[in-house]
């Protein structure tokens, strides 16, 4: 989807350094609400577990929400027993505004979450996040609907599990198997420009994340998971049902009518700096051919209406230009929004006057059949008419198509990032250029370990963060030394 607006692109995905002992790579965050049973055992047993199988630095961020428990005390305790545990507080409920919390003021640049119950089978942890630090995915979700996945839980839930996915996939055209497992990953580079546009704050957060980025072309890596039911779970399958219904309808309708700026998440091509030199290089043909038919098919069924409106009370000539010009300024506004994914009112009138053009063009092609109708035969019939607009617009159809695409609405998008990446290159040190691209912090994420979070600070902090996120610098590897070719 691509829209007038947009501030920028991602850059592409690579590979995350080692780093240095000590420095986190993955932040595990556990949202917790008045579980002090269960949060100490499930601390210590993933504790245990990333010791011994996780072959970079990590932390585990225990993000409480407005526990009224014992559930706060034991985090801190947690945290001032083990090292690589930190707790933080939030004062109002909601898993979504916990993440977002957390997630904005990690350093990591690697960011997961999974439930207190642990019960998704710790053994898909490494396979969830490696995609990310390798650079191959943005977004990694455990999946309890694989088909290699186990699973173990009731009747209900599992009925009620597979009728929402259902519902994702008939409504938002969602193409990720599930959902809501509470297991999921995503890089913080993504995370800083995608959370943003992430208005929930309770359980629909994830489907609203997941959702967004794969509308915007992110890569979203499923990982089938081994997962046995809570029996004691607290969530409230109803209320959750319907608030999930409401984030559905309203995700929809945003989408619909193109009111958030997801090229703003674009990749480029590839990490291959061959691939950012790329031009002319056809993107999503067959999605806009396909776009193009259904709307080229609807326009021409309003065109005929029209025209055999118009024949009514006019001669051939003139019924077919009012019912032609008509007719394509209605289709001048369709494929600029669902052909081409152009959002907003920027533009707008330059393409309707441009879409004028091609429909002169179109004018002339059929003007011109209907004259040599015309000549063929004094009295032609109404059928044989249409006939002969049918196939001139069919002629006119595809020149319209070649048009749309290389001069109405080409990708301008592409060309301005790659201009600036262009104008970027060529202000940089000669050895700069022949080496990867330098950035001005010294390493991606060797930062200060951040102070501890304060209740009332949560908020405040979200919202800077968020204002800023356009500002962020991509998590992204940094040659310390520009003759290292590696």
């Amino acid at each position: 989807m691509r829209t007038d607006s947009s501030p920028g692109t991602l850059p592409a995905r690579e590979h995350l350094p080692a780093g240095d002992a000590g420095t986190p790579v993955l932040d595990v965050v556990i949202p917790v609400h008045n579980e002090e049973k269960d949060l100490r055992p499930c601390v210590l047993r993933l504790h245990e577990h990333l010791g011994r199988t996780f072959p970079y630095a990590f932390r585990i961020t225990i993000a409480d929400n407005a526990s009224t428990d014992t559930t706060p005390l034991v985090a801190r305790r947690l945290a001032a027993d083990i090292p690589e545990v930190r707790s933080f507080r939030l004062e109002r409920k909601g898993r979504g505004r916990a993440l977002r919390s957390v997630w904005s003021t990690s350093d990591a640049p690697v960011l997961a979450y999974m439930d207190v119950d642990l019960s998704t089978d710790l053994n898909a942890l490494l396979p969830l996040v490696a995609p990310l630090i390798s650079g191959h995915s943005d977004l990694a979700i455990g999946s309890r609907l694989s088909r290699s996945s186990r699973v173990v839980r009731g009747t209900k839930r599992e009925f009620i599990s597979r009728a929402y996915n259902l519902i994702l996939r008939g409504s938002l055209q969602a193409r990720f198997s599930d959902a809501q497992c509470g297991f999921k990953a995503i890089r913080r580079d993504v995370a800083q420009v995608l959370l943003p546009l992430v208005e929930d704050t309770g359980w629909f957060f994830d489907t609203e994340m997941l959702v967004l980025a794969e509308r915007a072309g992110l890569r979203i890596h499923e990982v089938p998971v081994d997962w046995v039911d809570d029996p004691d779970s607290t969530v409230h399958i109803v209320r959750t049902a319907t608030d999930d219904l409401r984030g559905v309808w309203r995700v929809g309708r945003a989408l619909a009518v193109g009111s958030l700026p997801l090229d703003r998440l674009a990749r480029p091509f590839g990490d291959d700096p061959r691939d950012r030199d790329l031009e002319d290089v056809p993107k999503g043909l067959a999605r806009q051919l396909v776009g193009f038919c259904v709307v080229g098919g609807l326009s021409t069924l309003f065109y005929l209406l029209l025209y055999s409106g118009f024949r009514v009370f006019t001669g051939p000539q003139a019924a077919n230009a009012l019912a032609l010009l008509v007719s394509a300024v209605a289709n001048t506004a369709a494929n600029r929004r669902l052909t081409f994914g152009v959002r907003g009112r920027g533009g707008a009138v330059r393409h309707q006057a441009q879409g004028l053009v091609v429909f002169g063009i179109g004018l002339a092609l059929t003007s011109g059949s209907l004259a040599a109708l015309d000549a063929a035969t004094s009295d032609p019939a109404h059928s044989t008419e249409l006939a002969v607009l049918i196939a001139a617009n069919l002629a006119a159809t595809v020149l319209r198509f070649l048009l749309f695409r290389a001069w109405v609405f080409p990708d301008r998008q592409e060309e301005r990032h790659s201009a600036a990446v262009a104008s970027h290159t060529s202000s940089a040190p000669a050895h700069a250029q022949r080496s990867r691209p330098q950035y001005p912090h010294p390493h991606p994420y060797r930062q200060q370990t951040p102070a501890p979070v304060r209740a009332g600070d949560a908020a405040d902090r979200t919202r800077t963060w968020e204002d800023a996120t356009v500002r962020l610098q991509p998590v992204r590897p940094t040659d310390t030394d520009p003759r290292d070719f590696r």
